[in-house]
């Protein structure tokens, strides 16, 4: 399969006149911070940055690492998180999807893990930026999860810097023996907690909302695990939203995420998923609160795809899906485009050495 040509992201970065330099890469410019301005008029309007991209899918072939990544590469993305999948499908299964199997149990495993660590140390890019993450954790069963994190560390050292996507509770895997995480298990998180802080590493999870006959069903068992771990770093991927429920007005939703950041120093959310698209960014109605919220609450954001790279998948349903999950993107003002679409919230989440461009002036 070949690619189509680049796009040719910070096409209107300039560098100062003073440095005598013609060009540079464009991850190069975010790490010396001499990129000048991004023009939103000229460049795309997709996040140069995919916080939620699983490298590995529930079952059957995937995607070759190197070829995944040069679909990032390809659409200007130069920041990405290589998520596993944590809870996989057994060999004898033929599916792809747990969905398409109801029934077939999914279990908890770091093989994906292994298998990214491997690929990622086998193929360097020099052109796109890649955060190892650790899905293999079932928190239904925290006492596992301190010694693999420490295996996986002792065989691959330096590598992994984030942890996630990991299920608090999410409802489309109930049908494959995976139920929500019971509230008791939460204070034997403490081992884990402690160690992810003391390595800085993030924690993406999932924990749905509700479902449309009850829209918050599970939020105190996220409100709880906040709660108890204040100064984790954690990610709330899809904003709560699944395809569980699809029907909450936003102006609710809304209310709950900010009541849920305003009440949590260090949680942050994730845009990614086109589910979100689907069923509330793309009407205009409901997209407007969303924009206004987004700008407010600006640097508690990050984006991304959710992207899983199975085999029966392409460069152009990536690009598509890339696309479809930055459409709110082009609405943002400019302080929250710079700081979710180009990355300065994940930069400075990780502690990363870059800086994103400032937004060029508009005429």
């Amino acid at each position: 399969m070949s690619l189509s040509r680049p796009i040719p992201r910070l096409l209107a970065i300039a560098l100062p006149v003073a440095t005598g330099c013609v060009s540079s890469s464009p991850l190069e410019l975010y790490r010396s911070g001499e990129a000048a301005c991004y023009d939103r008029s000229v460049e795309p309007q997709t996040a140069v940055v995919d916080s939620h991209l699983h490298f590995r899918p529930f079952g059957g072939p995937e995607i070759p690492f190197e070829e995944l990544v040069g679909y990032l590469e390809e659409t200007g993305v130069l920041f990405a998180n290589v998520y596993g999948i944590g809870q996989t499908l057994p060999d004898f299964s033929s599916c792809t999807y747990y969905l398409d199997c109801p029934g077939t149990p999914l279990t908890p495993s770091p093989a994906n893990d292994v298998a990214n660590a491997a690929g990622y140390l086998a193929r360097p890019s020099s052109r796109v930026h890649l955060t190892m993450s650790m899905t293999f954790p079932d928190l239904a069963r925290p006492a596992t999860i301190l010694p693999e994190m420490r295996r996986l560390e002792e065989e691959y050292p330096g590598v992994f810097s984030w942890m996630g996507e990991v299920n608090l509770v999410k409802q489309a895997v109930f049908g494959n023996g995976r139920g929500a995480v019971p509230r008791d298990a939460l204070d034997d998180w403490a081992p884990f907690m402690a160690a992810l802080r003391d390595r800085d590493m993030p924690l993406a999870i999932h924990s749905d909302l509700g479902n449309d006959e009850d829209p918050i069903l599970y939020l105190p068992l996220m409100d709880e695990a906040l709660g108890l771990y204040p100064e984790n770093d954690i990610v709330w991927v899809h904003m709560g939203l699944s395809r569980e429920l699809t029907r909450m007005p936003p102006a609710e939703h809304i209310a709950i995420v900010e009541s849920m950041l305003d009440r949590h120093p260090r949680l942050m959310l994730d845009i990614s998923w086109r589910v979100l698209d689907d069923s509330y960014f793309s009407d205009p109605e409901a997209r407007a609160p969303y924009v206004r919220f987004l700008n407010e609450y600006s640097e508690r954001v990050l984006p991304g795809t959710d992207f899983l790279a199975s085999r029966d998948k392409d460069f152009d349903v990536y690009r598509t899906e890339l696309e479809v999950t930055s459409r709110i993107l082009r609405y943002l003002d400019d302080t929250a485009f710079r700081n979710i679409a180009l990355g300065q919230n994940y930069f400075r989440l990780l502690g990363l050495d870059y800086t994103a461009p400032r937004i060029c002036a508009r005429a």
